[in-house]
């Protein structure tokens, strides 16, 4: 073989590689563009002046940024008593899953007793169930409870393993706990540690991979939880932010008289969608921060419970 013909293939090999790579790149880019593309639209317009708002040549990068949209959202939102409620059903929510959940997920992983496959087929067909095909008996149900327009269908519920996404958190708990070599709890019973003390000492400090995982995904879930909340607080008044976000839409609907007054516009003026956007951003935020503090714990994580299908 010849060293034109040597050369030749060598040079073809690397236009290939290089041709390869400029298409992933490309792929990934434009996918990124897909996912990012509402959030960015949505940071973009929330500091948007309402003449920017007018000008169709005004689309990414606004002549005036206008904070008072922040102002406005939250107004009507009544932003700090939204983010009360939010904060409270959600960090209730979620420490009575992580508790009920772990130690669901632990008792199915470990202990063999009659039913335990039952038990795992129901916790399965309760993540494939969809919330709205059972919310009307859970409705009357927690409606003879005097639960209605209280927190309590929406906490409670999560410290018996139940709860928003309740189901998929015992799945990861017990992925988790089925690759941890049983050497260490035989370990701790010989020392004579009870199953409550072993699970305290051993498995907690143990497993906390799958806890970050499901504190990440408990917090994000129940945070942006609407069709639950909407169904069981009928009080403005008990409103967390998701729900609060049609407070903007009636307020720039309804107090047409106000928004002159107060703010020299009117209904139909695209600033609407600006303090729309306003609140969306404010309500995602918080998750935003969490989640930019704990992705690589949250990544390493799902490795680790097994949800990657590895």
């Amino acid at each position: 073989m010849r060293k034109t013909d040597i050369n030749l293939r060598n040079m073809s090999g690397k236009w290939a590689d290089i041709g390869a790579k400029i298409l992933l790149y490309g792929m990934m880019i434009l996918v990124s563009y897909i996912f990012l593309y509402p959030f960015l639209y949505m940071l973009v317009t929330s500091v948007m002046a309402n003449d920017d708002l007018n000008n169709f040549t005004v689309i990414w990068i606004p002549r005036s940024l206008n904070f008072k949209n922040y102002s406005m959202a939250a107004e009507f939102m009544k932003f700090f008593n939204s983010l009360k409620n939010s904060l409270f059903s959600t960090l209730v929510t979620t420490l009575g899953q992580l508790i009920s959940c772990s130690m669901i997920g632990y008792g199915l992983a470990r202990y063999k007793f009659p039913g335990r496959k039952l038990v795992f087929m129901v916790v399965i067909l309760a993540m494939i169930v969809p919330t709205q095909t059972i919310i009307i008996p859970q409705y009357l149900l927690y409606g003879r409870f005097g639960w209605l327009n209280t927190f309590a269908p929406i906490t409670l519920p999560a410290f018996f393993g139940y709860g928003f996404k309740g189901a998929l958190y015992i799945y990861v708990f017990r992925q988790f706990y089925l690759g941890l070599p049983k050497e260490l709890e035989e370990a701790a019973r010989v020392d004579g540690c009870g199953f409550l003390r072993t699970y305290i000492r051993i498995i907690f400090p143990t497993a906390k991979t799958a806890y970050i995982v499901v504190l990440v995904l408990s917090l994000v879930w129940n945070w942006g939880n609407y069709f639950e909340p909407s169904m069981y607080l009928g009080k403005t008044d008990m409103y967390t932010l998701p729900m609060s976000l049609n407070n903007i839409t009636d307020a720039l609907t309804v107090s047409l008289e106000t928004l002159t007054n107060s703010y020299g516009i009117d209904a139909d003026s695209p600033l609407n969608d600006a303090v729309l956007c306003a609140g969306a951003v404010m309500v995602i935020a918080p998750l935003g921060a969490m989640f930019a503090f704990l992705q690589k714990e949250f990544i390493q994580g799902i490795e680790n419970s097994g949800l990657t299908g590895e």
